[in-house]
């Protein structure tokens, strides 16, 4: 194998790499999203738990977090809780470090 073939290699094995840390990364965002908006619609136990394991299936839904995002401002606007969508992606992006934070640390 040439030098050139060894660092495509090394270069294809860490795009490999950053994608599944992304994806690690996506999922567990969307279940801190949900346990954050759970608490906000004032769900407690077992119906937090599964409100928050629901954002992780609504995050597949299309590429991207536009539907997470309006999963999230759906349910507050039904449930008339008051958060802008500006606190909303704040709160995505905020938790998306932490997420990336967890995984880095292993946690």
């Amino acid at each position: 194998m040439s030098g050139f073939d060894k660092r495509e290699e090394g270069f294809e094995k860490k795009f490999a790499h950053d994608e599944e840390l992304r994806f690690k990364a996506n999922a567990r965002r969307a279940k801190l999203l949900g346990a954050w908006a759970a608490e906000k619609l004032g769900k407690i136990g077992a119906d937090a738990e599964a409100y928050a394991k629901s954002m992780v299936v609504a995050d597949f839904e299309e590429a991207g977090d536009d539907d997470i995002f309006r999963k999230v401002r759906k349910d507050f606007d039904s449930a008339k809780v008051e958060q802008s969508d500006h606190q909303i992606r704040r709160t995505m992006d905020e938790l998306m470090g932490r997420a990336v934070e967890e995984i880095k640390t292993g946690k």
